[in-house]
């Protein structure tokens, strides 16, 4: 029988012939925390009797969850993991450069093949690069940092097809939040998800990384694509090292098949507060709406920002009584939009900018939203006290549909404001 993508990741990563349900301890290519789970990983390390980190250059600490350092107890904790970095040479972005995830792929860290984990549930992001990605917990993080291994139950898999061309309006945003509605919340927990079929070679990078971020929102271990020319393509200028492609054997044995037809996809929302409490947007339009986000890992990027600009512009710009948050996912993408004026655009509209980061998306910095406001957001999650405040409503959409909602004051269909394609 053939393998997985997963298998034969974690089959190189292990040194055994890793199948489905079988438990591996695997060599790790990369780890990650965050100032979210970094502190507690600092006081599992010292726990564990740690007095050096297995190899400084495969760790990488990034302060993205606090950007301004909001008080002074998340100041110390920032100083804390610029302290441990600079005694054992590890790598450290600070408050402003941008979101882990984002700066995971920017910078050449997520490559084919790879095993990186996280100290955060969105790591996944970087299945988008064929590599298996995955998020752990802190204590987990401590003891990579020590030993530079860590011990995984291979995960099965789910094959998702996708096929047919994504009409006007539909982005990746509505694919994730289509297969999040056939799934449900736990629909793929502890398995891998695997994307393929003929319409990948249609996505962009860009595209496939919303998508594979969003599988943890399934319960997904890892959402994988398979390389082609566009991850080489996107890979060319941020890495030197060797890339080898995985991909899946013709034999490989899937726990579950499902198609996908981006065709029929019309955009889609996802209502509070769960992920997989998906509608058509036709289901949600009138609702009145006073926030609009639009940044995070899902939907920070230039792209992003260039097809809410078209709606934006095409319909004179923000409603009065909306506050719309903008927040790049890094800072070359921040530098980006400077450059080419959308932040300016967006400014003179009346938008907030926000430092770079994932503060407002997860609550720990701000804007947060008011009592009993209704806020649509890019991001990927809306849980009940998701942006710091349980009595707002947090829908999910695409940054199209997020400016059709800065626009009007309610929830409105993009296409019913300007012809923007992906």
């Amino acid at each position: 029988m053939g393998k997985t993508i997963s298998e034969k990741i974690l089959s190189r990563a292990s040194g055994c012939d890793a199948r489905a349900g079988a438990l591996v301890i695997c060599d790790v290519d990369c780890a990650m925390g965050t100032d979210g789970s970094v502190p507690m990983a600092l006081d599992y390390f010292e726990r564990m009797d740690g007095t050096r980190v297995f190899d400084p250059d495969r760790i990488v600490f990034v302060m993205d969850h606090y950007a301004g350092e909001p008080h002074s107890q998340t100041a110390g904790l920032h100083e804390r993991m610029r302290a441990f970095a600079a005694r054992h040479g590890v790598a450290v972005y600070g408050t402003g450069e941008g979101i882990s995830h984002q700066l995971m792929v920017e910078t050449g860290r997520t490559r084919p093949g790879r095993l990186l984990v996280g100290a955060d549930s969105h790591s996944v992001t970087g299945g988008a690069l064929n590599a298996f990605a995955t998020g752990i917990g802190s204590s987990d993080l401590a003891a990579t940092m020590i030993c530079g291994r860590i011990w995984l139950k291979v995960p099965r898999t789910i094959k998702v097809v996708l096929t047919g061309k994504t009409g006007l309006g539909v982005f990746p945003k509505d694919i994730a939040l289509a297969v999040a509605g056939i799934l449900g919340a736990d629909g793929a927990a502890y398995h891998a998800l695997e994307y393929d079929g003929p319409a990948v070679a249609d996505l962009d990078v860009e595209d496939r990384l919303v998508i594979s971020n969003m599988s943890v929102e399934m319960g997904a271990k890892v959402g994988i694509f398979g390389a082609d020319v566009k991850t080489m393509a996107y890979l060319d200028g941020r890495t030197a090292e060797p890339v080898t492609p995985v991909e899946a054997d013709a034999d490989a044995e899937y726990s579950r098949e499902i198609t996908l037809d981006l065709s029929r996809l019309t955009p889609n929302i996802a209502r509070p507060h769960a992920v997989d409490n998906v509608v058509g947007i036709g289901e949600a339009i009138g609702t009145p709406i006073q926030m609009v986000f639009i940044g995070t890992c899902t939907g920070g990027r230039v792209r992003d920002f260039h097809q809410a600009l078209q709606i934006l512009r095409a319909a004179g710009g923000i409603a009065p009584g909306v506050h719309l948050v903008i927040t790049p996912a890094s800072r070359d993408v921040e530098s980006e939009l400077r450059r080419d004026g959308s932040l300016d655009s967006l400014a003179a509209m009346g938008a907030t900018i926000t430092p770079p980061g994932c503060g407002p998306c997860c609550g720990t910095a701000a804007p947060v939203p008011g009592d009993g406001v209704n806020v649509i957001s890019t991001a990927n999650r809306n849980f009940k006290a998701r942006m710091g405040n349980a009595t707002a409503s947090i829908y999910l959409a695409s940054p199209a549909a997020c400016a059709a909602a800065a626009v009007t004051g309610r929830i409105t269909d993009p296409r019913d404001v300007a012809e923007v394609r992906r």
